[in-house]
């Protein structure tokens, strides 16, 4: 129904040569655009319910008073249902320290939230399959455990800004939710997140789009194809610069494979632009010393670059 729509407006009202590249980008654009904002509504208020019942003070009990092993899984799984935005990173630290959750064990939180984006993995899931959704979701994972792990072992607590550990929130006493307010803070929350959110989805879309219309396969092929082995380390490069949530990339990252670049290298640049975003490292300075973010950084790359060669390998 979406692409007779989006062929009619395309090829009958707006009259374009269905063999031209501005005729199959505008196509593709048009029917992504109204098939991303429409899953992104669903996905988004489903996900605001889910989000009610896991404030961050019963997030901080959760974790707090577990084995480290334990308790970076736990931190794992959990940023994956608490989907909190770059602008919650602060006070999240804060508290997550205060409760005397360890630095690493909070870094596989902080890791998993965002790496594992709930949009992201419903997309995937709707544009390539289960399996990928899965296989998405297992790496993810194990990027957060992995990386928070190594992070606890390496014993950096002494560059995290002293303030933090001198800071007393207090509890804060859980709101009760009725299902009518539940529903009534997610339809808002739902409607905020979309006006914030859209300019994003369209760029990522547009981008898309010209790149299945106009990029030609002969260049993809020879920059960031199967035959380039420094194709992973090449997006992820690309990707950390760059500034733009899971739903914004998604169609960029189905634009790209569909022009011959491999899932292993398109996953790796989602995951670079969505965990390794420049606007999350200078929000996350305000708590972390310089060394610990560029450790952060340099063990985040890494990792999503082994990611990337694994599902290359796999796949």
């Amino acid at each position: 129904m979406l692409n007779w729509l989006a062929e009619a407006v395309t090829y009958r009202l707006l009259g374009l040569n269905p063999s031209t590249r501005l005729a199959e980008a505008l196509r593709f654009f048009l029917y992504d655009t109204v098939k991303v904002l429409l899953m992104l509504t669903l996905i988004i208020y489903a996900v605001a319910v889910i989000r009610s019942f896991f404030p961050p003070e019963r997030a901080r009990r959760l974790l707090s008073g577990r084995s480290q092993f334990l308790g970076h899984i736990a931190a794992a799984l959990l940023g994956i249902v608490t989907p909190f935005c770059s602008c919650s990173a602060v006070p999240l630290f804060i508290g997550f320290t205060e409760a005397g959750i360890p630095l690493g064990v909070t870094f596989s939180f902080l890791i998993s939230s965002p790496m594992v984006n709930e949009v992201a993995l419903v997309l995937l899931w709707g544009l390539f399959g289960g399996r990928i959704a899965l296989l998405y979701i297992a790496t993810g994972v194990t990027v957060a455990i992995v990386a928070g792990v190594v992070i606890g072992r390496l014993r950096l607590e002494g560059w995290v800004e002293d303030y933090v550990y001198q800071i007393k929130m207090g509890e804060t006493a859980e709101e009760k939710l009725t299902w009518t307010m539940r529903h009534e803070r997610s339809l808002q929350f739902t409607v905020d997140l979309l006006k914030r959110i859209w300019p994003y989805v369209l760029v990522g879309i547009g981008v898309g789009a010209f790149i299945h219309g106009y990029a030609p396969q002969d260049f993809l092929v020879r920059y960031a194809g199967p035959t380039n082995p420094l194709a992973v380390p090449i997006a992820v490069a690309i990707g950390v610069p760059l500034y733009s949530n899971a739903a914004g990339t998604v169609p960029i990252v189905q634009a790209l494979m569909e022009k011959g670049l491999p899932m292993g290298t398109a996953l790796a640049f989602m995951m670079a632009v969505t965990a390794l975003s420049l606007p999350e490292m200078v929000i996350l300075r305000r708590v972390l010393k310089p060394k610990l973010i560029a450790v952060f950084v340099a063990i985040m790359t890494v990792t999503i670059i082994f990611v990337g060669y694994l599902f290359n390998a796999v796949l």
